[in-house]
């Protein structure tokens, strides 16, 4: 996260003790995100694409995914490279559990603007939480 202050002009500028900005990002295609990244907001189109986590697993490294457009094509999937995703999602008033995975799916004609996934690292595993308005808008899977 980056704070930031407003100065004698009305301008934002960086600030260390001051207000907190999220920094956000549009994906729209696929992406492998780095340990740089860490603490973004990333914001999903209508069109899913392949979004990588960091292959190393550094403890406090932390993404959050939005949709901001219907998904209507293809799913956003978010996958690791080994099976250490763990996790919830709250679907349509169910609870989806995901216990070592490597995927997360955000699913075409389910996942809706709003529908949300944040993943945490703690050195050992990606740690995932979210929710979703429809049924099965959300899985986690891993895929052989």
């Amino acid at each position: 996260m980056k704070f930031y202050k407003t100065d004698v002009s009305g301008n934002l500028v960086p600030e260390e003790s001051q207000g907190q900005l999220n920094v956000v990002q549009a994906l729209t295609a696929d992406t492998t995100l780095t340990v740089a990244d860490s603490g973004k907001i990333f914001l999903l189109d209508a069109i899913g694409e392949v979004i990588s986590l960091p292959t190393d697993l550094v403890s406090g490294v932390n993404f959050k995914f939005r949709v901001v457009a219907d998904v209507i094509t293809t799913p956003w999937t978010i996958v690791s490279a080994t099976d250490v995703i763990e996790g919830y999602a709250s679907v349509a008033y169910a609870t989806v559990i995901g216990a070592n995975e490597n995927t997360i799916s955000l699913v075409h004609t389910k996942a809706i603007i709003g529908d949300e996934i944040s993943v945490f690292c703690d050195g050992t595993s990606w740690h995932a939480s979210g929710h979703g308005s429809v049924a099965a808008s959300v899985t986690f899977t891993a895929p052989a």
